[in-house]
């Protein structure tokens, strides 16, 4: 399928380097907002894949002083969500439906998540099915710190109004 989402048209055009990363990722986080509270940046995005980093800052440590756990959920749906953008066609559309996430260990450091999905033939998605989005967080070691596997519904564009 060569027709792709206006968010992935948009990243495309961008630079392959740090500023059109810091370019796209603000430009995120002002079309969702909650999406800045981890200061995320978008460091790779293709059909199937995204890495996001989060730096560990003030407003994201807990009580111990380690990245939040929620801080963490939301670097996930944030790599899940620019994955589903960049993967699932304009045909379709996909709303998140559940997460189920697994802290590891403690994480003390800033954060990477990578969400993996390996597209489903889009012509026999017509119903709508339910998609597992499986997203690895590693901290700057390369620890897997949370996963988080994020449950999304996709279903033909006619088919969902």
């Amino acid at each position: 399928m060569t027709a792709t989402s206006t968010t992935y048209g948009l990243w495309k055009k961008l630079p392959d380097n740090v500023v059109g990363q810091t370019i796209f990722s603000i430009g995120m986080c002002l079309r969702v907002p909650y999406f800045g509270s981890v200061l995320p940046r978008v460091k790779s995005l293709e059909p199937g894949r995204c890495e996001v980093t989060a730096p560990k800052w003030w407003g994201i440590r807990n009580h111990l002083g380690t990245f939040h756990a929620i801080a963490a959920c939301n670097l996930a749906e944030v790599a899940m969500g620019m994955l589903a953008e960049a993967t699932v066609p304009p045909t379709h559309r996909w709303i998140p439906k559940e997460m189920t996430v697994r802290y590891l260990t403690k994480a003390t450091t800033s954060l990477t998540a990578v969400a993996l999905l390996d597209s489903p033939d889009w012509a026999t998605v017509t119903e709508g099915s339910d998609v597992v989005v499986p997203v690895s967080i590693r901290d700057s070691a390369g620890v897997e710190v949370v996963h988080a596997d994020i449950t999304i519904w996709i279903s033909a564009a006619s088919r969902q109004r």
